[in-house]
């Protein structure tokens, strides 16, 4: 007999281990069928569940109580049952939903992504370039918060957060103590620390790579660059803190930034510590093993190569060499 349960989603139907979440059953499957996902990431445990935005709705429970649930769930805490359909993108419920959470978490973000480093792989503008609406119906100021010095290295844009808890989680688990968290309550709630400049240690920079929108960036990176001028390349180094791989960030020779290699989710696969993220910034500090794989939707491929050496962007006609060679001699002649 087998172990697996049958889960279908959006029609399409697939075999998965029990205790599988709805969210991880349909990357799976994979492709537009997978909800978006804020602030579940699949390496920190007790993740998800605070963005909503990626409800989804189960019109058949189970094979053995085939009744819809009532309402929507979040797919990255609700594991699956034998004979589960569920619906994603088929469903106008769904989508109608999921805009109304992405205009909830733009209402207080501020529109400031020409300036932003994390534009071009913020995943708030992708969600919003999906189900965002053209105009916004908040009438109220947004909200604003004091500027505070969490450290050398990282930069805080609270205004940004989306109080995912990613970074919280993060400092929680791979690192010895965490020295920040969520203060206050309601929409005074915010990532501070009460000590300032109190977030150093030596995986501290992390929090930069799983946060979703530009609310922690690397200020040794800030305003140096947009993405989408720089060419990410796979690299590794013998690290006695962390696993030593890395995507290097260059533009021209210069490496502008280094960090955790991502996969197709924006997760990081294996966390890095501070001496390679923010150290080794020179080519001979690393082992090359090639470009990074980039989705073609992205807007990091408008610069990407599949070789180190980037192609010529122009080639040469011979055919019309040799015209423009003989109506030279010619005007020479005269």
């Amino acid at each position: 007999m087998s172990d697996k349960i049958k889960v279908t989603i959006d029609g399409i139907p697939v075999e998965v281990a029990p205790g599988t979440t709805i969210l991880n059953a349909a990357r799976q499957i994979g492709g537009d069928i997978v909800p978006p996902a804020m602030c579940y990431y699949s390496k920190l445990e007790g993740s998800g569940g605070k963005c909503r935005t990626c409800l989804v709705k189960v019109s058949k429970g189970s094979e053995k109580d085939p009744r819809p649930m009532p309402k929507l769930i979040a797919s990255c805490r609700t594991t699956v049952m034998d004979g589960m359909e569920v619906q994603n993108i088929t469903s106008p419920e769904v989508l109608e939903a999921r805009k109304g959470v992405v205009e909830m978490l733009l209402i207080n973000h501020p529109l400031d992504c020409p300036v932003c480093d994390q534009a071009g792989e913020c995943h708030l503008q992708d969600l919003a370039f999906d189900h965002g609406s053209q105009a916004t119906r908040y009438e109220f100021d947004r909200r604003t918060f004091d500027k505070i010095d969490i450290g050398d290295k990282i930069q805080l844009h609270m205004t940004r957060c989306i109080l995912c808890y990613r970074c919280v989680f993060v400092a929680d688990q791979i690192t010895n103590t965490r020295l920040h968290g969520i203060l206050n309550r309601g929409d005074h709630s915010e990532i501070s620390t009460y000590i300032s400049k109190a977030v150093d240690n030596d995986f501290s920079g992390n929090v930069i790579d799983v946060c979703p929108v530009g609310a922690l960036t690397d200020k040794t990176f800030r305003f140096k660059n947009r993405v989408w001028f720089t060419k990410p390349v796979e690299a590794h180094c013998e690290c006695d803190k962390c696993s030593g791989k890395v995507t290097l960030w260059y533009k021209g020779d210069e490496v502008l930034r280094v960090t955790g290699r991502k996969d197709t989710y924006g997760e990081v696969a294996d966390f890095i510590c501070n001496t390679c993220r923010f150290d080794k910034k020179a080519t001979s500090d690393w082992v090359i093993e090639g470009p990074t794989k980039v989705a073609r939707t992205s807007v990091i491929n408008s610069n990407h190569y599949d070789t180190l050496q980037p192609l010529p962007v122009i080639k040469k006609n011979l055919v019309l060499m040799a015209a423009n060679k003989v109506e030279f001699e010619k005007a020479v002649k005269h």
